[in-house]
């Protein structure tokens, strides 16, 4: 079986003159749940309707240094099947890897750039570790 590449946006990140305010503004207009972070938004998906998966939706400062080297004022997350795997056809392919796959316990992270210089992120997700806490622990 072939494998996948993306798999779905797993985020949208932009710039803003004032996170919070914008935060604020979605929740007060909207209706978002947010934290500290932005919004977390929940779906399942057709090929696993059993367990949730997450969108996040987050705010950056208008001068952050995250989204460098590109120069647009926002970078989207997409969500991929396996993140080793595609990393090594992206470079066979040519495309501009920008950091080493880093690894945190809800998923695997790496930064790379399109044709138009657009910072990509790509997640390999662990959505089972982004479940929301239960009185019961889980």
């Amino acid at each position: 079986m072939r494998k996948k590449r993306v798999t779905g946006i797993g985020g949208v990140f932009f710039k803003s003159t004032d996170p919070n305010e914008t935060k604020d503004w979605y929740q007060k207009h909207l209706g978002f749940d947010t934290d500290q972070w932005g919004a977390t938004f929940a779906f399942r998906t057709e090929e696993d309707p059993a367990h949730p998966a997450y969108l996040q939706w987050s705010p950056f400062s208008s001068d952050t240094a995250y989204f460098e080297p590109s120069q647009k004022s926002f970078m989207i997350n997409y969500r991929v099947e396996d993140l080793v795997w595609l990393v090594g056809k992206l470079k066979e392919e040519g495309v501009t890897i920008l950091d080493e796959i880093s690894e945190y316990p809800y998923g695997k992270f790496v930064h790379i750039l399109d044709n138009d210089g657009n910072k990509i992120e790509l997640w390999e997700a662990i959505d089972d570790k982004l479940l929301p806490k239960t009185d019961e622990g889980g």
